[in-house]
């Protein structure tokens, strides 16, 4: 048999990657064609439900938090500032510190994607039981661990999951500049 003879097997015919990436294309899909209903954009909905979970963020931390680079924050942010869903404030004593929090208007959106997200996880899980729920919740995180480490990118996880382990409180820790200031993008 000749290498020109020899089948190249089917894309993701045994490759978790493969499934992982198909399945995330797919959710991506349901949520950006619900969010266009609200005037938003995939990844948009990701600040607003950062910022509904913590109030009030430097773009740093916001940045960190969703794992994207500072200019790509801050571009959505402006975006988001433009539609009326966020504003950004300048710490007093400290121009450098930037802090975003919602306005009322983007406390309303947070409260749609959220319905969003759960209508769409009830679509992506049907069928599941509750402990195939929690065991592809807790594979997936170790995955993404994985990956993290491997890139060097470690330090934020997604927090407030009840069911997270010892095992998985490492994931918790959040990386605070060796001089203790959070600094704007």
């Amino acid at each position: 048999m000749t290498k020109a003879d020899k089948r190249i097997r089917p894309p993701g015919s045994k490759s978790v990657g493969w499934a992982l990436v198909q399945a995330a294309r797919l959710h991506r899909s349901r949520v950006g064609d619900r969010l266009a209903a609200h005037d938003l954009f995939a990844g948009q909905e990701q600040v607003v439900q950062a910022l509904a979970a913590a109030g009030t963020m430097t773009m740093g931390d916001l940045a960190a938090t969703l794992r994207v680079r500072p200019p790509t924050a801050s571009k959505t942010i402006s975006r988001l500032a433009a539609l009326g869903f966020v504003e950004r404030r300048a710490e007093a004593g400290d121009g450098r510190i930037v802090r975003v929090r919602l306005t009322e208007s983007g406390l309303a959106k947070a409260e749609a994607i959220e319905r969003i997200w759960d209508e769409v996880e009830a679509e992506l899980l049907d069928g599941f039981d509750g402990k195939e729920r929690r065991r592809l919740r807790k594979l997936l995180r170790k995955a993404a661990r994985n990956l993290a480490d491997a890139s060097g990118a470690t330090g934020h996880e997604v927090e407030g999951d009840s069911e997270i382990d010892e095992d998985d409180a490492d994931a918790l820790v959040v990386p605070i500049p060796q001089d203790g200031i959070e600094r704007s993008i």
